[in-house]
C-alpha cells in the first residue's frame, strides 16, 4: 500500500482493519478460535489494541521505506491537479516507476 502511494495514518488504519478481519476469518475457518462476540471484553480489548499497535507500527515502517523511493504513482497522480477531477487520467504505466 505504501509503495503504491497509500501512506499515513488512514492507510495504516485500513491495513489494521484488513489484519483484524483476516485474523478472524482464518481463526474461525480453521476452528482455532471463537467468534469475537463470545470473548471476554478485556481479552477482546487487548487483542484489538495489540493488532492496532502492530498495524500502525508496520504502517510507519512501510511508509518510511517507501518514502525512500519518492512519491508513488498514486501520489504523483494526485499532484497533477488538486481536488477530485474526472478529466485527469492515471499516470501512464511506463512513467509510473520511471526514474525521478
Amino acid at each position: 500500500m505504501a509503495q503504491a502511494g497509500l501512506r499515513g495514518p488512514v492507510a495504516s488504519g485500513m491495513f489494521t482493519v484488513v489484519r483484524l478481519t483476516t485474523d478472524q476469518i482464518l481463526e474461525n475457518a480453521t476452528g482455532a478460535g471463537a467468534p469475537p462476540q463470545t470473548w471476554p471484553r478485556a481479552e477482546l480489548a487487548v487483542d484489538v489494541l495489540h493488532k492496532g499497535v502492530y498495524g500502525f507500527v508496520t504502517g510507519a515502517v512501510a511508509d518510511a521505506l517507501a518514502a525512500r523511493n519518492g512519491p508513488g504513482p498514486g501520489q504523483r497522480h494526485a499532484a497533477l491537479s488538486p481536488g477530485r477531477r474526472s478529466d485527469i487520467g492515471p499516470v501512464p504505466r511506463r512513467e509510473a516507476w520511471a526514474a525521478r
